[in-house]
Parts: C-alpha cells; structure tokens; sequence
C-alpha cells in the first residue's frame, strides 16, 4: 500500500519520523566513538547506554499515564523539543571541550527520558489517524523510514562527520528533531480521537495498565520474551563499537558502515513483514525469529571477518524488523485506545528496561570475559527461550 493512500495527516508523521531517525543514525555511530574517544574501558562504553536506557526503569509507567491523559500529539511535538535541546547540549559541550565522560552521561539521560515520552506517544497516537486495516502497512512504512535514516545513511554519515569534527553529528540530530516537531506540529485534528475515561489516580491509572497486560497471557509472554531479547542483545552489542575494532579491525567509518548494513536487511523486513504475515501466520513468524536470533550471536561470537559479519548483521536486520512490525500491530489491534498509552509504557518497561539492564551487564560481561563472550552468553539465553515459550507462541494460543 503507498502511503500516499494512509492520508496526509500519516504522510507527516512518516515525514517526521524518516527526517528525526537520520539524525538517531548519525548519533547512533557517534555516540559510542565519542565515548570511545574518552575512555576504552568496556564498562563505560557500555555505561552510556545505560545512562540513555534508565529512564525506561525509572519513567516508562508514568510516560503511559501522560499519553493517555493528554493530546498524544502535542506529547510528540514537546518531547521532541526536550530531544533537541538534550542533543544540542551534547553538541555545544564537544565544542567547549567539556564532554567528559559525566556530562555524557547526564545528557543521554535526560535524551532517554525524553524518548519515554516520545516512543508511547507514536504508538499510541498512529491507531488515531489510520485504520485498523491499515496498520500493518502504516507500521512498515514507519519502519522503513526508520531504517534508511537511522541504519541505512545515519551512521555512515555520523562516523564520516564524526572524524570531521566531533561535534557535527550531534548538531545534526538535534535540528532534525526540531524540524520533526515542526511537521508533527501540523498534522491536522485526528481522526479517530482517544476514547474518554475516568481519571483516578496515577497510581491507579498505572495498576489498570499493568493488570491489563498481565491478564493477557500472550501479551506477558511477549513482554517478558522482548526483555529477554532485549536484555541479550543490549549486552552483545553495548560495546560493538570495540568488538568493531578490536575483533574485526574497522576503524570509525568501517563501524559506521557495518551499522548500516543491517537496514539493507531492515528494508527487505520492512517490505516482507505483511506478506509473511499473511502467508505464514504470527505464530510461525514469532518461533523463526526466536531462532533467528539465538542463531546469529551464536554466529558473532565466532566471526572474525568484517564482510561475514556485514552478511550475519544483515540477516539480524531483516529479523529485527519483521519482529516489531508483527508484535507493534499486534499490540495496536488488540489494546483499546483508552488504555494503549499505559499498557504499552509496561510493555516498554520490559522491553527498555531489558536495554538498561543488558548494557550495564554486557560491558561488566565483556570487561570480565572478553569481547566474544556476551554474544555466548545471549545466543544460549535465547536457544533457552525459545524452548520455554515455544508452545505460548502456538497457534491456538495466540488465537485465544
């Protein structure tokens, strides 16, 4: 389906999300180099990652509250602002030669708080301008933009402008969030608003959340697998950027080629994932990329050659990406808007906080064991997964 046809108001937001993700691309290969720059101690690689993932610990709940309450429009349009200024920060303090390893740290924060809001905000507001039929094709659009901007042209762009002049990148990224804010600024009224209820409070508003998404049991073994997976993929490549060179011998811009190469895989899931929905169905879908994954660090944590790793980290892409477009839609369809704004902000606590906790145990694990070693240790976490939630992901499980 062309976008064209999901209408203007969805035509801004793939505007505002493809435009905000180049600038997360050229971020996502210069924030690890300029950490790296600072300090090759894997645990505070691996630190900033955490600094930028805790607010989904901290935060993630209460966000879900706010999108709930509030226009989910003007969420975006204000969190992308606080993104900017967060970025832009970051930017001016490379500049002022006062980027120490804190200063990092506390700016990612306060980008990681921000994105609290933005990332339950977009979920929760797409169901609002597009149809249900559509969201599956609304989601792969968005998908798309995001891999070509973050993945595909970002961080070869950042790692170039990185050796340029260190500041450049993160200057990048914060006008493109301010250019996001614009275009989500002028989507019109939505078309489908949230449903009214009554407010209590938040602490009430949180337990409704929560008790939702419990009391579905395909939903909690999703959101317990995503922090599994999360947790498992955070610690592999919390420090990739010195597996990159220590391992497979790229320099900055060899990284930042080999981060783009997974949204060459991306693209492909972007444009299969609805196809392969149809024909095989969410629960075949599910199983294959529990063994995808489990497959591939298995597979990192023996490759020494950057061209084989380029290939293993596409296949991840094309994995990733299929992933979330099948269990975001999932989610979209089966929550009701009132309350797709807390219940997503838990399931984002598994999820976001799974990144939080598997940064900070990926950079011990490395420091402790070597490079290699949190990739052993998530492709046998996963294999351990798949066996247990195997029959959670069966046909007749999910139809229920």
């Amino acid at each position: 389906m062309n976008k064209n046809k999901l209408g203007s108001n969805f035509t801004r937001l793939w505007a505002s999300s493809g435009i905000s993700s180049l600038g997360d691309g050229a971020m996502l290969a210069a924030g690890p180099l300029l950490v790296a720059s600072r300090t090759q101690q894997p645990a505070l690689v691996a630190g900033a990652v955490f600094a930028q993932q805790l607010p989904w610990l901290l935060f993630s709940l209460l966000s879900g509250v706010f999108v709930d309450r509030f226009d989910r429009k003007k969420i975006l349009v204000f969190a992308n602002i606080v993104r900017a200024i967060a970025v832009g920060g970051l930017a001016l303090a490379i500049v002022v030669n006062q980027a120490s390893i804190p200063i990092i740290y506390a700016l990612l924060f306060l980008l990681g708080t921000a994105d609290t809001l933005a990332e339950n905000a977009a979920v929760a507001f797409l169901p609002e301008i597009v149809t249900e039929a559509q969201l599956s094709s609304a989601n792969s659009h968005l998908q798309g933009a995001v891999l070509i901007g973050r993945q595909l042209i970002g961080p070869s762009l950042g790692a170039y402008l990185f050796v340029v002049a260190a500041a450049i990148p993160f200057g990048l990224d914060a006008a493109t969030f301010v250019v996001a804010a614009l275009l989500i600024g002028l989507i019109r009224k939505s078309t489908k608003p949230i449903t009214s209820y009554d407010r209590k409070t938040i602490h009430n508003e949180i337990r409704e959340g929560v008790q939702w998404l419990w009391r579905s049991e395909f939903l909690r073994t999703l959101a317990i697998s995503i922090s599994v997976l999360s947790i498992t993929f955070t610690a592999a490549f919390a420090t990739f950027v010195l597996f990159a060179n220590q391992r497979l011998g790229l320099g900055p811009v060899g990284y930042g080629l080999m981060l783009s190469l997974s949204a060459l895989g991306g693209l492909f899931g972007a444009v299969l994932a609805t196809p392969l929905q149809s024909k095989f169905g969410v629960s075949t879908l599910l199983r294959a990329g529990l063994i995808t994954e489990a497959l591939i660090n298995l597979a990192f944590a023996n490759v020494q050659s950057p061209w084989a790793a380029g290939f293993i980290y596409a296949i991840f892409g094309m994995h990733a990406v299929i992933w979330g477009i099948v269990t975001v839609s999932l989610r979209q369809k089966m929550i009701p808007s009132n309350l797709l704004g807390r219940v997503n902000s838990v399931y984002n606590l598994f999820r976001m906080g799974g990144v939080a906790i598997g940064a900070l145990a990926g950079g011990l694990i490395a420091q402790a064991y070597g490079i290699t070693a949190p990739f052993w240790v998530a492709g046998i976490s996963v294999a351990l997964l798949t066996i247990l939630t195997w029959r959670s992901f069966g046909k007749s499980k999910i139809a229920a």
